[in-house]
C-alpha cells in the first residue's frame, strides 16, 4: 500500500502537468506512449507479443498513429488511410501464417492497436474542445475519482462480492462508494468551476458525469480484469511499482474517456464565462 501510494504521488504531478499547462501535442505523445505500452500488455497476454513480433510493430505503428491522428485533428481520409493500411498489414500476416496464426489472434492483434489508442486519445480530443481543459479534469476524475472512492470504502464496509469470478476484491459497498465519491467530487468541482473560474456550470449535469462516468470506470475495471482471469495472470505487467502494467492502472480511463468526450460534446456541463 505504502509503496502504491508513493509511485502514485511521484508520477501525477507530472501527468497533470502535461494534461493541464503543455500542448495537446504532449498529450498524444503521452498517450502513444501510453498506448504503445498497452499494445505490448494486450498482445504478450494473448500470446503474440514474442512469436509474431511484426504483428507488435503493425500495432505500435497504429497506436502511434491513431495519437498523432487526434492531435493534428487531421481529415477523416487519413484516418481512413490508417485503418486500412493496419487491417491490410494484419490480414496480410493472417493469410501468409495461416497455420500458426488464427482469427481470433490476429482480431485480438487489431483491437489492440485501435480501440485502445482510440480511446486514450479521447483525452487529447477532449482537448482540443472549447474548454477543453475543465472537461479533461473531469474524465480524470470519472475514472480515478471513482476508483479511489471504491478501493476505500470496499476496505472499510465491503462485504457482499461484486464480480467474484472476475474481480474478487471487489464489493457492492465499494461500487457504491465509487459512484456517490465520483458524484461528490464532481460537484465540488463544478462549484470550483462556478465560484473560482467564474464559468456557468449545470449541478445536474456534474451529477450526471459523475454517475455515468463511474459506471464507465466500472466497465473499463472489469473488462480488463476479464481479460486477466481468461489468460491466468494477475497483472499486466510491472511497469509502475504497486499498480501493476498500464492496463492495470488506466482500464478504466480507457472507457471513462471517450464517455466523458461524448458527455462534454453532447451535454456541456460548463457554459459561457460570467
Amino acid at each position: 500500500m505504502k509503496r502504491r501510494t508513493l509511485v502514485a504521488l511521484a508520477l501525477l504531478p507530472p501527468f497533470l502537468l502535461i494534461l493541464l499547462f503543455c500542448p495537446p501535442w504532449m498529450t498524444a505523445v503521452l498517450t502513444a506512449a501510453l498506448s504503445v505500452v498497452a499494445v505490448y500488455e494486450l498482445l504478450e497476454t494473448a500470446g503474440l507479443a514474442r512469436h509474431h513480433l511484426r504483428l507488435q510493430l503493425y500495432s505500435a505503428v497504429a497506436a502511434v498513429g491513431v495519437s498523432i491522428w487526434c492531435a493534428c485533428g487531421s481529415p477523416t481520409v487519413w484516418g481512413t488511410l490508417l485503418l486500412f493500411a493496419y487491417f491490410a498489414a494484419i490480414f496480410g500476416e493472417l493469410l501468409a501464417a495461416h497455420t500458426s496464426l488464427m482469427f481470433p489472434k490476429a482480431c485480438a492483434a487489431a483491437c489492440s492497436g485501435l480501440v485502445v489508442p482510440y480511446f486514450l486519445s479521447s483525452l487529447v480530443r477532449i482537448l482540443l474542445m472549447e474548454n477543453g481543459r475543465f472537461y479533461v479534469i473531469a474524465a480524470l476524475i470519472m475514472a480515478f475519482g471513482s476508483d479511489t472512492g471504491a478501493y476505500f470504502i470496499g476496505m472499510a464496509f465491503g462485504k457482499r462480492k461484486l464480480a467474484p469470478l472476475i474481480s474478487p476484491k471487489k464489493t457492492v459497498e465499494g461500487f457504491a462508494g465509487g459512484i456517490l465519491s465520483s458524484v461528490l467530487l464532481m460537484l465540488i468541482y463544478a462549484i470550483v468551476i462556478r465560484f473560482v473560474f467564474r464559468y456557468d456550470v449545470s449541478f445536474a449535469t456534474a451529477v450526471l458525469y459523475g454517475i455515468f462516468g463511474s459506471l464507465a470506470a466500472v466497465m473499463g475495471d472489469l473488462t480488463f480484469s476479464v481479460i486477466k482471469r481468461q489468460s491466468g495472470i494477475k497483472d499486466y505487467g510491472n511497469l509502475m511499482p504497486g499498480h501493476g502494467g498500464v492496463l492495470d492502472r488506466f482500464d478504466s480511463m480507457i472507457v471513462a474517456a471517450p464517455l466523458a468526450e461524448l458527455l462534454a460534446a453532447a451535454i456541456p456541463m460548463i457554459g459561457a464565462q460570467l
